[in-house]
């Protein structure tokens, strides 16, 4: 008599190729808007489709919850969903129109006194949040929603009045830094790789690249990848290697690493590829729900690292 219940994905190929491979994974597992990003990345799709899925995070006050950003439950608008929100958009080329001047408006809403966006903002009461983000008292501006966000919106030379006291923050807040952790030091490369002011935004680098090296923020060996000293404020097994900072050649962070670490870097992460053809999430994931969604996009962004670095996909 057969068995009855779910039954057991079907193997993926191991002869095929990486893409071959993540594609399989991404078919079976992945919500509609990364089935969507790989369809348009990697085999020539619309960039509609991609936006009609995004469209289905965002709320009437122009922000995006809904959990567009695995970790953080709920419907509620948060900033970091619209830091993702963001990624998207820029990613294939819809950055812009009325669509983010809505947008703005929303970050305009939520901003701190400062000009700056909390990472946690208060949600509706009775709405299900995360326990990270349920933060006591006044929110504060925080580098790790700003950073990214008013990055993108320069890469795509969006010019709103919020944007102005925003960009003033930013640059406090990076030129202030003097020990970080290093979801800090990926916030403060998402704004500096775009910000107007090349010449400040390649001295801040520049400086923030030495405290990377000098503080052990970045896993140069990846054989020794559980061997270094966790950096303060951070937690064991979310380590960062050099593709983590720089995820194209682009980027300013790229300077910080040798051709060698770099490479090493990037073999580490194509060999992370697992056997049923999706990346691990490497963050701490803190519920079961999140988990292969986060898979999911980290999928497809290991995919698009290995290509913006020339590697070979099949």
């Amino acid at each position: 008599m057969a068995e009855t219940g779910v039954s057991a994905l079907p193997p993926t190929p191991s002869a095929s190729t990486p893409l071959a491979r993540a594609e399989h994974f991404v078919w079976l597992t992945a919500r509609v808007l990364e089935q969507r990003l790989f369809a348009h990345h990697f085999r020539g799709g619309d960039a509609d489709p991609v936006e009609t899925a995004l469209d289905a995070y965002r709320n009437e006050d122009g922000g995006y919850g809904h959990a567009l950003e695995p970790d953080l439950r709920g419907p509620d608008s948060r900033p970091l969903h619209t830091v993702h929100a963001l990624r998207v958009l820029d990613s294939i080329g819809r950055c812009g129109g009325q669509r983010v001047e809505r947008l703005c408006r929303y970050l305009t809403s939520v901003s701190t006194p400062d000009g700056a966006l909390p990472a946690f903002p208060p949600g509706r009461d009775g709405c299900p949040a995360a326990p990270f983000a349920r933060g006591a008292g006044a929110p504060s501006g925080d580098l790790l929603a700003t950073g990214p966000v008013v990055g993108l919106l320069h890469r795509n030379e969006v010019w709103h009045a919020w944007l102005f006291r925003a960009t003033d923050f930013c640059w406090q807040a990076v030129e202030s830094l003097r020990t970080a952790r290093p979801h800090e030091v990926e916030a403060a490369v998402a704004f500096l790789d775009s910000a107007p002011d090349r010449p400040r935004a390649e001295a801040a680098a520049d400086r923030l690249g030495r405290l990377v090296r000098e503080q052990r923020l970045a896993v140069l060996d990846p054989d020794r990848l559980g061997a270094g000293p966790v950096p303060p404020g951070d937690v064991p097994g979310e380590p960062r290697l050099p593709h983590d900072y720089a995820r194209t050649p682009r980027s300013l962070a790229r300077a910080w690493f040798t051709d060698a670490e770099m490479n090493r870097s990037l073999d580490f992460l194509a060999a992370a590829q697992q056997q049923d053809g999706g990346w691990p999430a490497r963050r701490r994931r803190r519920a079961p729900a999140p988990v292969p969604e986060a898979r999911s996009m980290a999928t497809v962004e290991a995919l698009r690292t290995l290509r913006a670095y020339g590697r070979d996909l099949g």
